[in-house]
């Protein structure tokens, strides 16, 4: 059930408004603004007459519109407006790189400072650089003296080794000279 006073208009036939009715509308809007700028007030009589002529009229009018409004008499030019430009193929520059958005620039740009960064650890020009040197520096060092130090003990122990090798080979030998003599002994006896 509908709501307040009435009937509803959801199930009725729609009306439209014809196509020669819209034109006839606003013809008459435009003779009225006409008569409203030229300072006239004719009765609805002459406004009858009028039409039959103003549509020969009207047909030069649509062809050169004059300005309605304060649009006339001041130019407004809005900034927010953005005009289409006719560009000549002639003037476009071929050649032109084109422009980079921030991201691009700034990614750019970083890409560039790391590499230059990279250039100056490699020729030691940076503090991380020449502390990494300084690292370096103490760690040959120490592996030198660790080499060093490793080479003095194989000699040490190999001259032992030598030392109980010799040690061994004479032992034997009197071993061996000790044998032979009681073995000439058994011998003899």
């Amino acid at each position: 059930m509908p709501r307040g006073r009435g009937r509803s208009h959801k199930g009725r036939a729609r009306h439209f408004t014809s196509e020669d009715e819209l034109a006839r509308q606003a013809k008459e809007v435009k003779n009225w603004r006409r008569r409203v700028e030229e300072g006239e007030d004719e009765d609805d009589d002459n406004e009858k007459k009028d039409e039959a002529n103003d549509d020969e009229e009207d047909e030069e009018e649509e062809e050169a519109v004059k300005p309605v409004g304060a649009s006339g008499v001041i130019e407004i030019e809005n900034p927010n407006r953005v005009s289409q430009k006719a560009h000549k193929v002639d003037a476009l520059d071929v050649d032109a790189k084109p422009e980079l958005t921030r991201r691009e620039r700034e990614a750019l740009e970083k890409e560039q400072a790391r590499l230059r960064y990279q250039k100056l650890q490699a020729e030691g020009k940076t503090e991380e650089a020449r502390a990494d040197l300084a690292r370096l520096a103490i760690i040959r060092k120490q592996r030198e003296e660790a080499a060093k130090k490793k080479a003095l003990e194989k000699s040490e122990k190999e001259k032992q080794q030598a030392a109980a090798a010799e040690a061994m080979k004479a032992a034997q030998e009197s071993r061996m000279a000790a044998g032979s003599l009681k073995a000439a002994r058994k011998k003899r006896k």
